[in-house]
């Protein structure tokens, strides 16, 4: 029963609420604001800048319309910031929805609607390019809302975030918009130093309850024995989680028998082939029937879980799971749902030329969407992915295979999300996910207003670790660590607004000093406590006979240079085997006698370079670069074959042709069946056994060397080098983090320098030249590089068709498994740009490796005859003709090709005939699908 007194306080407190733009912005909604929304806006209202960390669909959007209807309330203008261009595309549509068309606008690099508009959506990229240009947008900019701000840690594009979050005016509010992040309080004590008062807003509370399980054959498991919701239940390390998070002990018993049974098919069953040795030959029985894919979507219809998305980390995978449904006979949609998914589509493809819906693997597409799924990932066109997006948060798609980029994009939530298997292929090797790619991933899980619960589903496979599973389920660990380092184009920009001395004042305020600065603290914790340790040893070697540090250290002295003789042999065959790498030439037929590419292959392009990479192909019809790391000696030239002039490695036919020459070639000289064995000198010189011997002779004249407790006190001895030697390096740690982005700094400023886009000035101490303007105009990866292909002339006496290609060079970044050779060239006039510009990758990639460094990519020129083919005017399937480029990615493509192109043409100060090429350039690539395509990435 509450007192009059009390009834009172809460009268005015509802009072004062009622009059509060919280309050008035509420009423706008159709749903009442959870606790940290509330929070959240309640701070934005107070005149403070928010860090909002919370759940996939927790509603976290929430607070950054509210940071718009403050901005339109007191007559300011807002930004809403997204990392990719789809995100910047859908909140778009919801903004304009909301507020109308002409208050809202949208600029994402390619595309520019109402930009001078009260709330304008655009990409973070656009937002940095505005504040190194000081754009007249920017007046009257009140808040900023920075949507997946986590998206920092992305080591490609991340430092955007930095910058604009450090470079916008400090009367500017910013809402940051996270996922669920460990460090979320670390990050927040950054922005408050940045710009000002912030307050971190935490919720680890998903509205929608997730629950978790692991589908066995066609049956669905609990994965923990729990009666709540992993989410729900105690955080791991607290009272009762042990219990809460146990894991069910079905699928504990089902992984003991699968090992059981594996082990005695291994082993056999008492029954020996041989003389008493097991049975090699047997296959391993496995305890469970895998579904396949249909039947999967088909067990979890049957379960009520549909709409699901089933995330596998493969392109092919995901329309391979299509077709499976297909052949399947899978339907999931009913008739009516049918007539209305068809007339969708044929509205959203009525431009698409009927020339290119073969090549755009349009009809399997349209089938699959017709029966209520579909795929969804980088590499489809992008109105192919826009419409499955649309149908799929209608509910007229039930069944979505996806890769993990949809995890980080769209939103798109669904009843369950599937995890086809905990490993992915990370462009090197196949590695485990981690338990924050495992959280983002199921996060999808779970509609708010739809769903009562969400489902979380791991396919069983054979040596599946229940234990592991649930490890990384109950895990909620995710890291927001800093991609941050300074750019040729970021210094210069820097430069230019602020002088040198303030720009590195600037850049230490970044959020990866941040957290190098708090790391040190740590380290040098642990260094005091290595001393004192060190001490507690030095005292428990102590000899009565002599020095025993002395005598522990020539002993160390002889143990390094007998491990350094041994490499001596080592490096020497290394040495050899570099010479003979760098001796081949196209055409030669060699023998790799170890590695990933053991076997015999004939080389395409030598390469005389510091570090000879030539390229072969196998006899398997890979192609593939040969480094020293893949040999264990020099490699033999065992005959040769003649590469036909028109050789194309992209092309499947050529590979096979030139792999039967290289069969025929090794008949007619066959070589001897055992490889000749290599005989390297690898002992070390005179000089080391000479220095050897005589450690030697001073260990044995040494007195603590006939101390009777000599291997007692060595064990301590030992103990303290090892101590001493991880000290010194936690001290090397601790003096290399300091002052860390600075000096990137200086060591870019100093090429820089070199290159002439900088020179000296007594006041800033640097200053930028009309070199550097230009290059202040360039963004992306290979910025310098492209400032100098244009300074160098490489783009001078190119048609428009002509420049696109070049430009993709510069732009373009194959798989790394699809990278081949420098192709012959469409004109004369691009042979000759190409030469401009590989020289100065080579130059420039010297001078990096001499400041240290990440050195500038190689251009790729796997886009350039599909781009000059497309800006003449020819079509898709002509374009893409003899590549293994998919269409999604070749418009992707091209949408960053016209984006550099759009850069070169505001560089000032070149002749308005460049300009006007760059603009027909882009004008001939703008067409077709690539103008169509609404959505991108």
């Amino acid at each position: 029963m509450t007192t009059p007194a009390e009834q009172y306080q809460a009268a005015r407190a509802r009072n004062r609420y009622a009059k509060t733009r919280l309050h008035e912005f509420e009423q706008t909604l159709g749903f009442e604001l959870d606790e940290f929304q509330r929070d959240a806006c309640t701070s934005l209202e107070s005149g403070r800048g928010v860090l909002v960390a919370a759940p996939t669909g927790a509603g976290k959007t929430v607070v950054g319309e509210f940071a718009i209807f403050m901005a339109l309330s007191n007559g300011l203008k807002a930004f809403y910031t997204t990392p990719i261009k789809a995100l910047s595309n859908q909140k778009y549509a919801e903004l304009a929805a909301v507020h109308g068309a002409d208050q809202v606008g949208l600029l994402t690099g390619d595309t520019s609607i109402n930009p001078e508009a009260a709330v304008v959506v655009m990409t973070t990229e656009v937002l940095r390019n505005m504040l190194y240009a000081d754009s007249d947008t920017l007046a009257g900019l009140g808040y900023v809302v920075m949507d997946e701000v986590h998206y920092l840690a992305d080591r490609f594009r991340g430092a955007v975030w930095e910058e604009v979050i450090i470079h916008l005016p400090t009367e500017v509010k910013v809402v940051s918009l996270s996922a669920t992040v460990s460090n979320a309080e670390e990050f927040g004590a950054w922005l408050h130093t940045v710009r000002g008062d912030t307050d971190v807003v935490v919720s680890e509370h998903r509205p929608v309850p997730l629950w978790q399980h692991v589908m066995v054959g066609q049956e669905l498991l609990d994965l923990f024995a729990g009666e709540v919701a992993f989410d729900e239940a105690a955080p791991v390390g607290t009272t009762g989680a042990e219990e809460k998070f146990a894991v069910n002990p079905e699928l504990l018993e089902l992984a003991t028998s699968e090992t059981r049974l594996n082990q005695r098919a291994r082993w056999g069953s008492g029954n020996r082939r041989g003389r008493g040795g097991p049975n090699r030959y047997q296959r391993p029985h496995t305890a469970v029937a895998r579904a396949n894919r249909p039947q999967v979507i088909s067990a979890l219809d049957r379960e009520g879980l549909l709409p699901a998305i089933t995330f596998i980390f493969s392109r092919n995978g995901c329309e391979a799971a299509v077709s499976q449904c297909l052949d399947a006979g899978l339907w999931l949609t009913t008739e009516y749902e049918r007539s209305i998914v068809s007339s969708r589509i044929d509205e959203a493809t009525l431009d698409i030329p009927e020339e290119d819906l073969e090549i755009l693997g349009y009809w399997a597409w349209r089938e699959g969407l017709i029966r209520g799924f579909a795929a969804h990932h980088a590499g489809m066109l992008p109105t192919f992915k826009e419409v499955v997006e649309k149908l799929f948060e209608e509910g007229l798609v039930k069944a979505v295979f996806a890769t993990e980029t949809l995890a980080l994009g769209v939103n798109m939530p669904a009843r369950s999300v599937v995890l086809e298997k905990l490993d992915k292929f990370n462009g090197e090797s196949h590695v485990n996910i981690t338990a924050g790619e495992y959280t983002q991933l199921t996060g999808r899980a779970g509609r708010r207003g739809i769903d009562v619960e969400g489902h979380a589903v791991v396919l069983w496979r054979p040596g599946t670790d229940p234990g592991a599973v649930a490890g990384l389920a109950s895990r909620r660990t995710y890291p927001l660590n800093s991609s941050f380092r300074p750019t040729y184009n970021m210094s210069v920009n820097l430069i230019s607004q602020f002088g040198q001395h303030r720009t590195r004042e600037i850049l230490e305020t970044s959020f990866a000093q941040f957290q190098a600065d708090r790391s040190v603290v740590g380290l040098a914790r642990q260094v005091r406590a290595r001393e004192e340790s060190l001490q507690g040893y030095a005292e428990s070697m102590t000899c009565h006979l002599g020095d025993f540090s002395e005598y522990s250290g020539i002993r160390r002295e002889l143990s390094d240079l007998e491990t350094a003789a041994s490499k001596a042999g080592a490096r020497s065959l290394r040495s050899a085997a570099a010479e003979s790498l760098e001796s081949l030439r196209p055409g030669d037929v060699i023998d790799v006698p170890a590695g990933r590419i053991a076997g015999f292959a004939v080389v395409l392009a030598g390469d005389s370079s510091r570090e000879p990479r030539p390229t072969v192909l196998t006899m398997e019809k890979h192609v593939r670069r040969l480094g020293v790391q893949d040999l264990d000696g020099p490699v033999e030239v065992l005959s040769r074959v003649r590469i036909p002039k028109q050789f194309d490695a992209r092309k499947p036919k050529d590979r096979r042709d030139l792999a039967a020459s290289l069969r025929n070639a090794l008949n007619e000289n066959r070589p001897p069946t055992t490889r000749r064995t290599r005989a390297f000198a690898t002992a070390g010189t005179d000089r080391q056994e000479k220095a050897i011997a005589e450690l030697r002779g001073r260990l044995r004249a040494h007195p603590c060397h006939g101390c009777s407790d000599r291997e007692n006190h060595a064990r301590w001895a030992e103990r303290w080098w090892k101590l001493r030697r991880e000290t010194d390096r936690l001290a090397q740690q601790i003096q290399g983090r300091t002052n860390t982005i600075a000096k990137i700094f200086d060591r870019v400023s100093e090429v820089l320098l070199e290159y002439g886009y900088l020179q000296p000035d007594e006041d800033q101490g640097l200053t930028i030249t009309p070199a550097g303007q230009n290059l202040r105009r360039i963004y992306g990866e290979k910025d310098l590089l492209i400032a100098l292909s244009l300074q160098h002339g490489a783009f001078e006496d190119l048609e428009a068709a002509e420049l696109a290609a070049l430009a993709s060079a510069l732009v373009y970044q194959a798989k790394r498994e699809e990278r081949g050779l420098r192709p012959r060239m469409p004109s004369v006039s691009l042979e000759t740009s190409i030469d401009v510009v590989i020289r100065q990758w080579s130059r420039l990639t010297d001078f990096e490796e001499q400041h240290r460094l990440a050195v500038t990519s190689e251009p790729d020129f796997g886009l350039m005859w599909p781009m000059y083919k497309w800006a003449r005017g020819r079509g898709l399937q002509n374009a893409l003709q003899g590549t293994e480029l998919a269409a999604g990615d070749f418009v992707r493509w091209a949408k960053q090709v016209i984006d550099l192109i759009d850069q070169l043409a505001k560089v000032p100060d070149l002749p308005a005939g460049f300009r006007r090429r760059c603009l027909d350039s882009i004008d001939l690539i703008r067409r077709g699908v690539v103008a169509y395509s609404a959505v991108t990435e």
